[in-house]
């Protein structure tokens, strides 16, 4: 299957350059889709809904203006409208065919095998059945100039085991996941390990806020950045649909930005896989044992096969522990073949070591001498708690010297804060509403928002100090919500959607050598307003693209 939907332009910074148009400034439903159709009609009684968290949206009419309601910013579109149902039909219809066709799969949840037995119980993944939002050339341009910054910053923390482990130490008394981490991170700076060859697949994710259009950073993605093969396809299906519809939906489908990043990322891995200089090692990918997402990987995996001609195996932590040998130079070998990288799409939730059989398995490549994608001082500066650290006054100085990156760094952080301080922890108790409560999870559903906020702090308060120091309080960002058009299990669904935007980059460094620095690309996430998750496999979005 050859991915033939993904932009062949090497970074989002070149496929801006191929649109010329004015800018616009903020993210903004293309009115066009529904105004430049002569047979709308207004039925959103004929879009069944899925459950009481994706509502249909009644039409409003009147002047557009902008509601605010329990710090939420909606934007209201006169005479909302459904598109014809008979094109809406037809749009479904060939976009569902389209992703059965193409890839745009993941496992069925409601099928046992569907994680572990590939081509058993597939679906197709939620998407946006057309592009949401449009985007100004000039976020995007901040977006990539970001993404290379934080990829210097990561590399740069991660050297710096001292304020980890200072920074983390609240946690780990109270975190039993950070702190075996922190244990495994611990032994590498004692064994004095050298990591010469470092590596990150890393993702910022952004959303812009409604009130201030600023681009504020939601988190930073250390280790297992996922959907950077089925990011590329959804850009493929709405290019694929405005081929077809757009002369009636009034869409352009060359304003479809392009994405690349399946072959980025597997260039990269390519690039680690060289500077360890063995032709006969392998790529190892670490997933989890039922990984509905496991598409994603095989995706990766093909690419790495067509492209390179590599050899990747997929193992779980478990398999790894039963299987692998580590040699006394430092050479890990599974399946008889030694392993030049190491890519995990696992091992980030505590939920992947349910034995002592996994942390075995996640010491022993630690310790190991192949290259870790992300190796696990990587991992630790995904963190929350060291998104808040760097925050602080001063810190970024530490571990960057351009006075214009740090200050462009700076101004995408939304408000962070500790909880050892009584005067925020009571701010947010006041004001629950403006806050969101994060602990150090990872993969979607983890998060606490609203009045929630408030129960959890009186509730932590209650505990302790220590327990406070597990979490972080954030900003709650707010962006403007647009019409949309999600589709999930074969359902199309109208609504008032915000979406969150992440840039993919691709980080390689040899000793003082930097080899690899780039952006490359993007993945939407979109959901309804009413939603406060974002993760899509965890069923809270739908992956979307960018219409320029």
């Amino acid at each position: 299957m050859q991915i033939d939907s993904c932009a062949s332009s090497s970074s989002l910074y070149s496929s801006l350059s191929l649109h010329k148009q004015e800018p616009r400034s903020t993210f903004n439903f293309n009115a066009n889709v529904f105004r430049n159709i002569p047979q709308l009609r207004c039925r959103n009684s004929s879009i069944p809904s899925l459950s009481s968290s994706f509502l249909p949206i009644k039409c409003s009419a009147g002047v557009v203006e902008k509601e605010i309601q329990d710090g939420t910013i909606r934007t209201i579109t006169p005479g909302l409208p459904n598109i014809d149902p008979e094109l809406l039909e037809r749009l479904v219809h060939d976009a569902l065919v389209w992703s059965s066709l193409h890839g745009l799969i993941v496992g069925d949840k409601r099928i046992q095998r569907s994680g572990s037995v590939p081509g058993v119980g597939m679906v197709h993944a939620p998407f946006a059945l057309l592009p949401t939002m449009s985007f100004s050339e000039s976020h995007w341009r901040q977006a990539c100039e970001l993404a290379t910054i934080f990829n210097e910053l990561v590399d740069r923390v991660s050297m710096d085991g001292k304020f980890l482990q200072e920074s983390l130490s609240g946690t780990k008394k109270v975190d039993p996941f950070t702190s075996r981490l922190l244990d495994i991170h611990s032994r590498m700076q004692q064994m004095n390990k050298k990591e010469e060859v470092r590596m990150g697949l890393l993702r910022s994710d952004y959303m812009l806020d409604a009130k201030t259009n600023l681009l504020l950073q939601v988190e930073l993605n250390t280790i297992s950045c996922s959907f950077y093969g089925l990011s590329c396809l959804v850009g493929g299906l709405h290019r694929h649909l405005l081929n077809r519809y757009g002369e009636h939906l009034g869409l352009d489908s060359e304003r479809v930005l392009g994405n690349n990043t399946i072959n980025q990322y597997a260039d990269a891995l390519a690039k680690a896989w060289n500077e360890y200089n063995n032709p006969r090692a392998i790529v190892l990918i670490v997933g989890q044992a039922h990984e509905r997402n496991m598409y994603d990987q095989y995706w990766l995996m093909n690419t790495l096969k067509e492209r390179h001609d590599l050899t990747v195996i997929r193992k779980t932590m478990a398999q790894i522990d039963a299987e692998s040998e580590l040699r006394p130079d430092g050479t890990l070998v599974v399946e008889g073949q030694e392993v030049a990288v190491i890519y995990f799409r696992a091992g980030y939730t505590p939920k992947d070591y349910p034995s002592e059989s996994e942390w075995r398995a996640k010491l022993l490549m630690e310790q190991s001498s192949a290259i870790k994608c992300p190796s696990v001082s990587y991992h630790l500066v995904g963190t929350k708690k060291i998104q808040q650290e760097l925050a602080k006054p001063n810190v970024l100085e530490r571990f960057l010297d351009n006075t214009d990156d740090i200050t462009k760094v700076r101004k995408c952080f939304a408000g962070l804060w500790s909880l050892d301080d009584p005067s925020v922890v009571k701010n947010a108790i006041r004001n629950p509403k403006s806050f969101v409560l994060k602990p150090q999870r990872e993969g979607g559903g983890n998060n606490i928002y609203g009045e929630d906020v408030r129960d959890a702090l009186l509730k932590l308060d209650k505990k302790g100090s220590e327990e406070l120091t597990s979490y972080i309080l954030m900003q709650r960002i707010f962006p403007t919500a647009s019409p949309a058009f999600l589709v999930l299990d074969g359902i199309c669904h109208q609504e008032h959607a915000i979406s969150e935007f992440g840039i993919y980059s691709a980080y390689l460094r040899n000793k003082e050598k930097v080899i690899l620095n780039d952006d490359c690309g993007y993945l939407i996430k979109t959901k309804a307003q009413s939603s406060d998750e974002g993760g899509i496999v965890a069923g809270y979005a739908v992956s979307d693209s960018v219409y320029i």
